[in-house]
């Protein structure tokens, strides 16, 4: 079973920085898809970033040019990097490995007010 723990997450004025950790347990880390989601009250779940076994990364534009995603593969984890964040980041933000499947995280609150 794919264990995923976000931390990190809390209250943060606007235009203020956050960085998101995500550690998996008991999964070779180094095989497995990485991303970051978020999911707002009342709203679908948003792809925000992902990184690839290989280190290829990608984002959604919402996102693009204030996120960065990394993983460090020594340590089982991947962080979400989060700069100029705005009241409308605010939302649970969660952790996905996927290898072969998907694997969910119970993610981590994140607000953004003054």
């Amino acid at each position: 079973q794919v264990q995923l723990v976000e931390s990190g997450g809390g209250l943060v004025q606007p235009g203020g920085s956050l960085t998101l950790s995500c550690e998996a347990i008991d999964i070779t880390f180094r095989l497995y898809d990485m991303g970051w989601y978020r999911q707002a009250p009342g709203k679908p779940r948003e792809f925000l970033a992902s990184i690839s076994s290989r280190d290829v990364s990608n984002y959604a534009d919402s996102v693009k040019g204030r996120f960065t995603i990394s993983r460090d593969n020594a340590l089982n984890k991947v962080y979400l990097k989060m700069n100029g964040l705005k009241p409308e980041d605010t939302a649970v933000y969660i952790c996905k490995a996927t290898l072969r499947r998907d694997h969910w995280g119970q993610g981590t609150q994140v607000t953004v007010a003054s």
